[in-house]
């Protein structure tokens, strides 16, 4: 059905699609190349929300040459008035004689039915080539429309024995240069970044992007604290850096939640779950309402715990430093007591990667 060719311009549709993985949220990161007899003709990417998709750029420098070509699109070109105008229509218009698409694009608004539009201008179009490649590309974006509830992922950095501090609560630096790399590049790609008011209160963090070479084009992810009883102090550096931070509580206490008010924060309160802490899974749904495609969780063991053991966290990513901290130091983990094996949760490892001498391990619920 698709030939080498074929192959090699969709890879380099997905290579472009990625340009966009850190500045296109809430959108999907999308590319498009335009090829007219095994030649390239014109490229474009999705770069943010609100500016021009990656079909539109693409034909823009292909000019004339789209008539007759073939595009190659990672998601089903946008076929609805938003922000921007229907692709479809663009492609339409230039004459083109084939589109692949990788993805069918899981927003309801389109989900088919752009590709119906091309095929009723008489375009040939076909789908499903690099198809999981393109989904993975967008899983949270994916997820949210599908479900209203984002991809969340939780990060931990351990040692050999799943550890993630000493007894006394220090931490800094388990892991080395490279793997606080990615964790900013984890950032860099999510929505939000979350974490617990006990996090806040030990380690005091910022929660931010701090790598200049990442192109968010100007978009700062959300800080999320999740602090049942609003002890969260006005002080805390994540309420200085630029950008907004939503506190989730359970807490009725004016008073605390003016003075967080104050300082910069946005409150938000929920309800409480049978164990008196806030109930995650309304937190996930109103960020899922907030167009959060990616959560990412750098959180302490007990609200990690939690989200692996209640089933709500997609994935869960370990950083494992090569040293060993004993059994008195702080686990990964807090999971109710379990008294058989099957009771434990069970992850499907779907990723190895050597990052300097630590190991970055990825697992999907």
């Amino acid at each position: 059905m698709f030939t080498e060719l074929d192959y090699r311009m969709m890879r380099r549709a997905l290579e472009l699609a990625a340009l966009g993985r850190y500045s296109t949220p809430p959108n999907p990161a999308v590319g498009c190349v335009i090829a007219q007899g095994g030649r390239i003709v014109g490229e474009g990417w999705h770069r943010k929300s609100g500016e021009a998709h990656a079909e539109p750029l693409a034909l823009a420098a292909a000019g004339e040459q789209a008539k007759q070509a073939t595009v190659y699109v990672t998601l089903e070109p946008h076929s609805y008035h938003s922000r921007t105008p229907p692709c479809t229509d663009a492609l339409i218009r230039a004459g083109v004689q084939r589109v692949v698409c990788a993805a069918i694009d899981a927003n309801p608004q389109v989900a088919g039915n752009g590709i119906a539009q091309l095929q009723q201008a008489g375009i040939d179009v076909q789908q499903g080539l690099l198809e999981d490649e393109a989904h993975a590309l967008n899983a949270g974006f994916t997820k949210r429309m599908r479900t209203h509830l984002p991809r969340v992922i939780v990060k931990i950095a351990a040692s050999l024995d799943g550890r993630t501090a000493l007894a006394n609560g220090r931490s800094r630096w388990l892991t080395g240069e490279s793997a606080r790399a990615d964790v900013h590049r984890l950032r860099a790609a999510s929505s939000a970044i979350l974490t617990g008011v006990e996090t806040v209160l030990a380690d005091d963090p910022q929660l931010t992007v701090r790598d200049a070479s990442l192109d968010l084009a100007g978009r700062i992810p959300l800080r999320v604290v999740v602090d049942t009883k609003l002890r969260t102090p006005p002080t805390a550096r994540l309420l200085r850096e630029a950008g907004e931070t939503l506190v989730f509580t359970a807490s009725s206490d004016d008073g605390a939640a003016s003075s967080l008010r104050s300082a910069g924060a946005r409150i938000e309160r929920v309800p409480s779950a049978a164990d008196g802490r806030v109930d995650m899974r309304r937190v996930f749904a109103e960020l899922g309402k907030q167009q959060c495609n990616d959560v990412l969780v750098e959180a302490g063991p007990t609200l990690a715990g939690h989200l692996v053991h209640e089933g709500l966290a997609d994935e869960l990513i370990v950083y494992v430093a090569p040293t060993l901290l004993g059994p008195d130091a702080r686990a990964m983990a807090s999971l109710p007591l379990l008294t058989e094996l099957t009771q434990a949760p069970r992850l499907g490892l779907i990723a190895v990667e050597r990052l300097g001498d630590d190991v970055k391990l990825t697992y999907r619920s």
